[in-house]
C-alpha cells in the first residue's frame, strides 16, 4: 500500500501531461504536412540518398519498413529504414523525417560524441528500465536500503539515456534543416520541415522529463520509508 497510494504519484503528472500533448502534436503536425506536396517531387528516400551521398554516406542503405512513424537508422547494420508513409512520398513531411534519419547516418559516420554516449548507455538503460522498480520495490518491503539505492542507481541509467539523447536528436534535425534550406526547398516549405520536427522533438523532451521526475519520485519515497 505504501508504494502504490502515496502523493509522490502527482510528481508524475506534469511529465504525462507533457507526454500527451507531445504525442497530439506530433500526431496532428505530421497529419497536416504530410498532405502538402513539396514543389521539388523528390520522395523521403530520394532526398535521404540525396543527403547521404553528399556526405560521403553512400554505403548506407535504404530501406522501406512497415508501420507509421517507425522511421529510424540502424548504426549496427548500416541501415536507414523509412516507413511506407515517408519513404516514396513527396511531402514535406516525409522529405522533413527522411532528413532527419539521414541526419543520425551523418553522426555515425562522423563520430558525433553524444550518439557514441548514447550507444554505449543501451545495455545499462535497458537493466535500469527492466530491473530498478522491481529492485526499489524489493528494497522497500524487505526494508532494505542498499537494494532501494540499487534500484535508483540502476534507473538513473535510464535517466542519463534520455538525456544524451536529446542533443542527438535535436542535432539530427538541425542537420536536416540545415540540408533542406541549402537549396533544397524554398522557405515556406523548410518552416513546415521545422514544425514537423520540432514536434517530434517535444515527445523526446517528455520523455526525458517523465524519467526525470520517476527518478525525483523513487529519492523522495526511499527517504521517507528511511525516516518512518
Amino acid at each position: 500500500m505504501f508504494y502504490y497510494y502515496d502523493p509522490t504519484y502527482l510528481l508524475l503528472i506534469p511529465g504525462l501531461l507533457l507526454a500527451l500533448y507531445a504525442q497530439f502534436k506530433v500526431n496532428s503536425t505530421f497529419n497536416h504536412w504530410k498532405q502538402v506536396p513539396s514543389r521539388i517531387r523528390m520522395t523521403g528516400a530520394d532526398i535521404a540518398r540525396a543527403i547521404l551521398d553528399g556526405n560521403g554516406c553512400r554505403d548506407v542503405r535504404i530501406e522501406r519498413v512497415a508501420g507509421s512513424l517507425t522511421d529510424h537508422y540502424d548504426p549496427e547494420n548500416g541501415v536507414l529504414r523509412l516507413s511506407a508513409e515517408v519513404y516514396g512520398s513527396h511531402s514535406i513531411a516525409a522529405l522533413g523525417v527522411a532528413a532527419h534519419e539521414a541526419g543520425h547516418a551523418i553522426q555515425d559516420a562522423q563520430d558525433y560524441k553524444p550518439m557514441r554516449i548514447r550507444a554505449n548507455l543501451v545495455p545499462l538503460a535497458n537493466i535500469g528500465s527492466n530491473m530498478a522498480l522491481p529492485l526499489f520495490m524489493l528494497g522497500l518491503i524487505m526494508s532494505w536500503e542498499p537494494l532501494t539505492k540499487i534500484g535508483i542507481f540502476a534507473f538513473a541509467f535510464s535517466v542519463l539515456f534520455y538525456l544524451v539523447t536529446l542533443p542527438v536528436e535535436f542535432n539530427a534535425s538541425n542537420r536536416a534543416v540545415t540540408v533542406l534550406a541549402s537549396g533544397y526547398l524554398p522557405d515556406d516549405e523548410v518552416k513546415g520541415v521545422k514544425a514537423v520536427l520540432s514536434a517530434a522533438a517535444l515527445t523526446y523532451v517528455a520523455a526525458a522529463l517523465q524519467a526525470l521526475l520517476q527518478l525525483l519520485r523513487l529519492v523522495l519515497l526511499a527517504n521517507r520509508r528511511r525516516d518512518d
